[in-house]
């Protein structure tokens, strides 16, 4: 535990106020918020007139050490963690998957044996779902009651490997939702895209731009439907990982409008591309292989707009790296995988150390967003839906002193090799963006101080979640 640390005269930013003061961080907690405040000598003071001071970002949609078919993220829990500090976060919530050889129970253990010597932030985790028993219902509820996981995904996509039937997800949803959890859905009719993919590859398709032809927006749209009605069924709240479309977010608006407890995420890829990157047979396509794959400039207004009133509550990353070179420090089976189908291609891209400054300079900067509503989609809302808030999420006294000083008039130019993830490129490659992250602080103590890392592997803790709190 590092000693008291005093920020003075920064302009604290929560998604409620916007104000001039002191703030002194002791005992890892917020200890007091004032002006002028005195203090005694050995409290360290840092001068942040001019600067912004943020509550550390909340990621709740990262993957790291995932393992997706053959292949495995590039980030281990140590550097995804540590790009994440330099981005502003200071909370991740990573998935343990549920596998054919251990239970929900046995996943999460694991998942924490891996973490737990690694992670430079705090964390926790989401459990993947993939089958439902009677025995992995009587695990699920173990673990919100008694491992501090209270959010479960599920998949409506990729069959024989992640897709849970209707029933099954149904199930979920009436067990969770009555225990105060949340099942987070991957929407996208599965077996119909399969079929996409099929025709395709025998049609000779092999290129990475028919990973988004066979991927339509409607094909969300559908599952994103059925889910809603799955959760209205089991009078249950929903979230919805990575909304990209309209077709989506209109069912999603609709049922909100009606007051069904419906949350969404989008991701900031889906704000700044749309798909004419696939609109060539280059294998560099590959860079922007997510799932869902980028959408129109008419989807990205809709995003906005949803961002605005509240119809999307939060921005996450699904930070999902694979290299671009195959071998590049070691990692096999990356996005080369696919040279030659598709198909094959590892689904994913980096982000996590660009997501507060790339949304500081096309939301705030453009007028796309106000700073409150800013930090809400960051920080404050992630922490309130999946049971971080008010530990996490804030500046109050008695929170988590986990703050960022962000400086809102300097600029940087994005460049793969400065970042500290392992991907060997970002989406943002030369991309010059207005905002700059000065400093970070995780539970009081200094961990990102400009360019100069002063975290270590193993500081971050798991952090146990309750129950929903944003309705």
């Amino acid at each position: 535990m590092s000693g008291p640390t005093l920020i003075r005269n920064g302009r604290v930013i929560t998604a409620t106020d916007d104000y001039i003061a002191d703030v002194l961080m002791q005992d890892g907690v917020i200890h007091a918020i004032g002006r002028d405040m005195a203090v005694g000598e050995d409290v360290k003071v840092i001068d942040a007139r001019g600067l912004y001071v943020l509550p550390g970002g909340v990621d709740t949609h990262v993957h790291m050490e995932n393992v997706v078919g053959p292949s495995i993220t590039c980030d281990t829990f140590a550097s995804g963690t540590k790009a994440a500090a330099f981005g502003g976060t200071t909370t991740v919530v990573d998935f343990a998957l549920q596998t054919a050889q251990d239970s929900v129970l046995g996943a999460i253990a694991r998942a924490q044996r891996s973490a737990e010597r690694q992670v430079s932030i705090d964390y926790s985790l989401h459990c993947i779902v993939t089958r439902v028993d009677k025995q992995v219902l009587a695990d699920v509820r173990h673990a919100m009651r008694h491992e501090g996981v209270t959010s479960f995904k599920m998949f409506m996509a990729y069959p024989g490997v992640m897709m849970a039937d209707d029933a099954a997800i149904f199930q979920m949803l009436r067990q969770v939702g009555a225990d105060g959890g949340m099942v987070a859905l991957h929407a996208e009719n599965g077996t119909v895209i399969d079929l996409l993919i099929k025709e395709a590859l025998e049609a000779g398709h092999t290129s990475p731009r028919y990973h988004a032809l066979t991927r339509p927006a409607l094909m969300e749209g559908e599952a994103t439907h059925r889910g809603i009605r799955l959760a209205e069924l089991a009078e249950a709240p929903i979230y919805f990982v990575h909304v990209s479309s309209n077709e989506a977010l209109k069912h999603i608006v609709t049922a909100r409008d009606e007051g069904i407890p419906v949350f969404a995420e989008t991701c900031p890829h889906y704000l700044l591309f749309d798909d004419s990157v696939y609109d060539n047979d280059s294998f560099e396509t590959a860079k922007y292989v997510m799932t869902p794959p980028l959408r129109t400039r008419d989807d990205q207004k809709h995003l906005w707009r949803a961002l605005r009133y509240d119809d999307l509550q939060v921005i996450a990353t699904d930070h999902c790296p694979f290299c671009m070179k195959e071998n590049h420090l070691g990692y096999q089976l990356q996005k080369q995988r696919g040279k030659d189908d598709f198909s094959q291609i590892p689904n994913g891209a980096p982000g996590i150390e660009t997501r507060l400054v790339s949304l500081f300079d096309i939301g705030v900067m453009q007028g796309q967003l106000s700073l409150n509503r800013f930090v809400q989609l960051t920080s404050t809302t992630p922490a309130k839906l999946f049971g971080l808030f008010p530990k996490k999420g804030t500046i109050a006294v008695g929170s988590d002193a986990d703050v960022v000083i962000f400086d809102p008039n300097a600029t940087q130019t994005i460049h793969a090799h400065e970042l500290h993830s392992h991907c060997d490129y970002t989406l943002l490659e030369g991309r010059t963006l207005r905002g700059k992250v000065e400093k970070v602080f995780l539970r009081g103590e200094l961990i990102v101080d400009g360019p100069t890392w002063l975290g270590r592997e193993g500081m971050g803790r798991f952090v146990p979640r309750g129950e929903v709190r944003a309705f």
